[in-house]
Order: C-alpha cells, then sequence, then structure tokens
C-alpha cells in the first residue's frame, strides 16, 4: 500500500529549477542552430562532393562524346596566323630605320673600335712603321674578297705596297665576328679615313666570306699577298644591297 503522501510529491524532482533548465536548453538549441541549421525536409544544400564527382563525369563524357579536346585548344579558339592587334593609340615602337650605308657603317665604327684602332689608329693611318695606313689601300678598297680575307685571316709578309710592317704578321680578327660584325667593319673602313667607296657589303656577302675563308687550303693560317692577289681578286658571291636601302640599324635587315 502506497503511503498516504505518495501522490503529493511532484513530477519534477524538486532540486530541479525549472525556469534554469528551461532557459539553458533554450540557449543550446539555439547554438546548435547557429552551427548547423536545419533544413526544411526535401530543400537541403548540395553536398560538394556531389557537385565534383558530375563536374567530373561531365568532363570525361564530353571528352568521349563531342569534341571536347579542343575546348581549351589556341588553334581551335583563334584562327590561323592569328596576331593581337595594337591597343587604339598604341604604336609600334622600334629604332628609326635607317639608310644602309648610315647603319652599316654606324655599326662597323663600333667594332673598329674594339678590334682595329689600336694597331691602326682613330685615323685609319696607323704608324708607318709597324702598322700600316687603310687608307687608300688597294687591299682595303678593291675587290672586296680581299679586305674579308685578311680581317678574317690575317696576312703575313708585305702587303699591298710591297712593304713588311714589324714582325711582319697582322693576326686575325674574325674570332666571334657574326656576319653582321664583318659586314659592318667592312663597310665603315671602305668608307672612312679618305676611302669613298659608296659601297655596302652586305650580310649575304659577309656571311659567304666567312665560308669562303672556312674552305681554304691553309685555313687557320694568314693569307699572303700573292694568296689575296691570286685567289680573291673578286667580288664576294651574294646579293649586293644599295647603299639608300632602309634597314633597321639594331640587326641590319631590311625595313619592308
Amino acid at each position: 500500500m502506497s503511503s498516504p503522501n505518495s501522490h503529493s510529491k511532484p513530477d519534477l524532482d524538486e532540486t530541479i529549477n525549472v525556469t534554469e533548465a528551461h532557459g539553458r536548453v533554450t540557449s543550446e538549441s539555439a547554438a546548435c542552430e547557429r552551427e548547423k541549421r536545419l533544413a526544411d525536409s526535401g530543400r537541403e544544400s548540395v553536398p560538394l562532393w556531389v557537385i565534383t564527382a558530375c563536374g567530373v563525369v561531365l568532363l570525361i563524357a564530353g571528352g568521349v562524346l563531342g569534341n571536347a579536346g579542343t575546348l581549351l585548344s589556341y588553334d581551335s579558339t583563334f584562327r590561323k596566323d592569328y596576331v593581337r592587334g595594337l591597343a587604339p593609340g598604341g604604336a609600334e615602337t622600334g629604332p628609326e630605320a635607317k639608310i644602309a650605308l648610315v647603319a652599316f657603317s654606324a655599326k662597323g665604327s663600333k667594332i673598329y673600335s674594339a678590334k682595329c684602332n689600336g694597331c691602326h689608329g682613330s685615323d685609319g693611318k696607323g704608324d708607318g712603321v709597324n702598322y700600316p695606313s687603310l687608307a687608300g689601300s688597294s687591299f682595303v678598297i678593291e675587290e672586296n674578297q680581299k679586305f674579308a680575307m685578311i680581317i678574317l685571316n690575317g696576312i703575313q709578309g708585305p702587303i699591298s705596297n710591297g712593304k713588311t710592317y714589324g714582325a711582319g704578321i697582322m693576326p686575325a680578327q674574325g674570332a666571334g665576328m657574326t656576319p653582321e660584325d664583318l659586314a659592318g667593319v667592312m663597310t665603315y673602313v671602305r668608307n672612312s679615313f679618305g676611302n669613298s667607296t659608296g659601297d655596302v657589303v652586305s650580310v649575304e656577302m659577309a656571311k659567304n666570306a666567312i665560308d669562303l675563308s672556312a674552305s681554304r687550303e691553309k685555313a687557320g693560317q694568314s693569307v699572303t699577298a700573292d694568296e689575296i692577289r691570286s685567289a680573291h681578286s673578286t667580288k664576294l658571291p651574294g646579293e649586293e644591297m644599295l647603299p639608300d636601302t632602309m634597314v633597321n640599324p639594331a640587326n641590319l635587315t631590311l625595313v619592308k
């Protein structure tokens, strides 16, 4: 039999503060809501892994069924030989074109200062004892193949005037010379120090000179006056360039 007071106790433990407990539950519920909001049934966000998986499937399917392999191909996106145009108001920049005689001589002047000035002097006249003058020398101003072979290989023994200078040998100066360097220095010397051939030794001619020098029977040895006269009394092969042809002074190429 139950005690007379068994039904007089409340449903909750009298030690529980109902108001405080209710507040705590409300606070915790709100925190959970902030951390992870509950979505209505059927309206939950699509998980990121599902989106990623679908993207991979679409890429693979596009590559197999379509022509997606060219989707990122530059050639399929832009027409052949496409060149991006200048921005409005823009203009190409670069050195101003100059006539060939001036441009080649300007380049040749720098080569002369680096390789020739120490012996032949800034006036090209040498000292008359150890170094001959380049002014009026037939080996300089006559057929240009003569001068090219002397620059590239050096010369030993007497020169064009029959005189032997100093130790009787001029060292080769062709090491490291490009066709542009050779064309420039030949054009410069043939039109300076009182020389006035008025012509331009083209880059093509200079390249052929380098090839001819390498194919000499005595390649690597200095030339002699006899060899110059017997084997090189002619023009260098190659297309000639008119002195007033417009060229890019930086690389001596034609300006179209």
